[in-house]
């Protein structure tokens, strides 16, 4: 087996986007003076970076700040009726990745310096150098960033732990990466179609990589994770006093994500109670936090995926057939690894450098390719990770041999010929079944075969944890722990 090569088209060149193309960021202008709120509109407007508001005071300001999410404020301290400090204040507990700059005359610096405290990013003095404006204000950006990636940080770390890179050059894979990086260039919706375990976060994020929006926010919901009853609240966020425990309020993922791209994965799994409410968001961009009564606008692109069949989910009353219209502008289908066989070997030498404890990596053996070939699958790319990552522990040579997957194909061929030897017998009536009677006997089969593993029953089912859960308790299963 020849050394790994990564295919470098489908790794090296994912980040390369055309930044003339980059979305605006917001920016809002907070001054008295008009003059001084013109000339800075002009030059800032100019740049192409921007796309700018303006606001004569702090009322004003308040008011437009809850309309609309921006990356940046340029405020202010001495105004009329409601002060800099007000709306400083305000932003800090409303919207705390908006990043503030205060302007000011010299004699107001040890005010100015005081707003720092109070979490303004840094201050300006008049006159302003529109250089010195202009590096602050992207050095501003910068720290946003910063505080949305370590708010992300947790998810973000489990979401990698398991990751991979697109690794692939069966035809199927090729045509689906072509597809993915050509619906990249528009702002269409695209929902992503797989099993479990075939990647299709990857084709998200690479989506989102060869996108305009490439340099902003990539924020992932898992919706089948996510309990229904703070779905909601994590999506949209919540006002102070929303709910007993809401004792600030909370931003939600779609204003972190603003300007950037929302990955909904396992939207099959969103309640009905929930799905009206993210019809609207994504037809109008609006939504109101938890508990408020204005509207908030943000701009950004959406991209769903889900291992269900939505629209048998539509036709069993789950799902609202608009909202499949929505998600559904363009399709990707991830191929199933039993459908791209051809790519088996470069995967497992791709997971076996991972895996690797050491510099030395261990190669398969020919027969053992040929057993990882011949079998079907139904975990796909993720089964085939776990399983060469069992293979590397029991293995005590350079190779691993058919011998160290012994442990998990002779289970899963004990599968393959027991779990359906019974299905005409005792355990199922005679005579015509409900598909909900046979669906709860397979259920019972597959749980039973993985030792009641919910993990590995849900990935050989091809459906989320959360969705076997509910399964299990519809169903009236007795499972043991």
């Amino acid at each position: 087996m020849s050394s790994y090569t990564p295919p470098g088209e489908l790794v090296s060149a994912d980040h390369e986007v055309d930044q003339t193309m980059s979305k605006k960021y917001n920016l809002l202008i907070v001054d008295d003076e008009e003059s001084l709120r013109v000339l800075l509109e002009d030059e800032l407007a100019g740049t192409g970076d921007f796309s700018v508001d303006c606001a004569s005071d702090g009322g004003q300001a308040i008011n437009q700040i809850q309309a609309k999410v921006y990356d940046v404020v340029l405020l202010d301290i001495r105004m009329p009726r409601v002060s800099g400090i007000e709306v400083l204040k305000f932003i800090h507990e409303y919207s705390p990745t908006t990043q503030v700059i205060i302007l000011t005359n010299y004699a107001d610096v040890k005010t100015a310096i005081q707003t720092t405290k109070l979490g303004a990013y840094d201050f300006l003095a008049k006159p302003y150098d529109i250089d010195e404006l202009y590096n602050t204000i992207h050095r501003a950006i910068e720290r946003k960033q910063l505080f949305i990636d370590n708010k992300l940080m947790k998810s973000e770390l489990s979401r990698k732990a398991g990751n991979f890179e697109l690794i692939g050059q069966s035809p199927a894979f090729l045509r689906l990466v072509e597809s993915a990086k050509r619906f990249a260039a528009s702002d269409s919706f695209v929902l992503i179609e797989g099993a479990s375990g075939t990647g299709k976060e990857l084709i998200a994020s690479l989506i989102h990589r060869r996108s305009p929006r490439s340099n902003r926010p990539f924020v992932v919901v898992n919706c089948a994770s996510i309990p229904d009853t703070l779905l909601e609240t994590e999506l949209f966020g919540h006002e102070k006093g929303a709910f007993t425990s809401a004792y600030s309020a909370k931003q939600g993922l779609v204003e972190v994500a603003n300007g950037g791209t929302l990955f909904l994965d396992e939207v099959g799994d969103i309640s009905p109670a929930i799905q009206p409410k993210l019809l609207r968001f994504l037809e109008t961009g609006e939504f109101r936090r938890v508990g408020a009564t204005n509207l908030l606008t943000v701009d950004l692109r959406v991209v769903s995926a889900t291992n269900k069949d939505l629209r048998q989910e539509v036709k069993a009353g789950r799902f609202r057939e608009d909202l499949l219209y929505r998600f559904n502008v363009v399709t990707l289908r991830i191929p199933l690894l039993r459908e791209r066989m051809e790519d088996i070997p470069i995967l497992a030498e791709y997971f076996l450098v991972r895996k690797a404890k050491s510099k030395h990596v261990k190669k398969l053996s020919p027969r053992a390719l040929k057993q990882l070939q011949s079998y079907n699958w139904p975990g796909n790319v993720r089964e085939l990770e776990h399983v060469l990552e069992g293979a590397v522990l029991l293995c005590t040579g350079d190779y691993i041999d058919e011998a160290d997957l012994s442990m998990y194909f002779h289970r899963a061929d004990k599968s393959a010929s027991e779990s359906y030897s019974n299905i005409a017998g005792a355990e199922i009536p005679d005579g015509p079944v409900s598909l909900e009677e046979l669906e709860k006997f397979h259920i019972e089969r597959v749980l039973k075969l993985y030792n009641y593993s919910r993990t590995r029953t849900a990935d050989a089912l091809g459906i989320s944890k959360k969705t076997l859960y509910l399964k299990i308790k519809r169903y009236g299963m007795q499972v043991e722990d």
